[in-house]
């Protein structure tokens, strides 16, 4: 479940911190700290905390300057939110990715980035982001990872929706792997007390008859780690993109728009 979304606050005042980032004006002595500083505490304190912990308040606390100095850089908590957002995705745009006939490599390095991208900041998976704001860093890795598609016999839609799936089955891959490494400090109940809580009459449950995929399954199945389920779903994911691809490349492939909406 979410608890915030991006542009939350002034939207036009975010996007002129983000593509001119002006320090703030007026005379007297030079600023004693910088908008970057201030937008890399506030992702400091988030990814340890949390995003329940960003406020304006704990980041100058952070910074070890009074609340108040930090409204001469950032109007309110809507505003820095944005600009964390844009600055996490920085981390991810230096790295060129392979386009054209070497398309899946591109669209699985892009997935392992999205993968670790979330892990370090998974206060990210709270923040609904279904209405973007657009920063520079937004723009260049989005640019990026259309390129990956360039030259494919894909529409501008197709490209578009296929990255679109690719990030929101990371997204919902990262999330429940993010949540079981939570859940034991959050609940105060190890792994081992909570299954074993249940083993009795779950037990007794699959070997009654009712159940028999799971009387036969091998306990070890349900060992598979997040990692090894997000990587297995991103191959048959990708397999998947592969065979829309070739149908799209090929001679005899209708000229035709990506599938529009449902008619009322």
């Amino acid at each position: 479940m979410t608890t915030e979304h991006s542009g939350s606050g002034n939207i036009s005042r975010s996007m002129e911190l983000l593509w001119h980032g002006k320090e703030p004006a007026g005379r007297g002595p030079r600023p004693g700290m910088t908008l970057t500083e201030i937008v890399r505490a506030a992702v400091e304190l988030t990814d340890r905390e949390g995003l329940s912990a960003l406020s304006m308040r704990r980041v100058a606390a952070e910074l070890g300057v009074g609340t108040m100095s930090l409204y001469r850089y950032v109007p309110g908590k809507g505003e820095l939110l944005d600009l964390m957002l844009d600055h996490v995705v920085g981390a991810r745009v230096d790295e060129e990715l392979p386009s054209g006939s070497r398309w899946r490599e591109g669209l699985e390095r892009t997935a392992h980035h999205n993968w670790e991208h979330y892990l370090a900041h998974p206060w990210l998976l709270r923040v609904n982001q279904s209405r973007p704001v657009l920063g520079p860093n937004a723009l260049a890795a989005t640019d990026r990872v259309l390129a990956v598609l360039d030259g494919l016999g894909l529409t501008d839609r197709e490209r578009v929706a296929l990255l679109i799936n690719l990030d929101a089955f990371v997204a919902g891959s990262a999330r429940t792997h993010i949540l079981q490494q939570q859940v034991p400090a959050e609940s105060g109940v190890t792994d081992e007390e909570f299954w074993a809580a249940q083993l009795p009459l779950a037990r007794e449950a699959v070997t009654s008859g009712a159940y028999p995929q799971l009387a036969v399954l091998d306990e070890r199945g349900f060992a598979v780690g997040g990692r090894e389920a997000m990587e297995l779903g991103l191959r048959a994911l990708l397999d998947g993109f592969a065979l829309f691809i070739d149908a799209r490349r090929s001679p005899t492939a209708p000229d035709r728009p990506a599938a529009e909406p449902p008619a009322a």
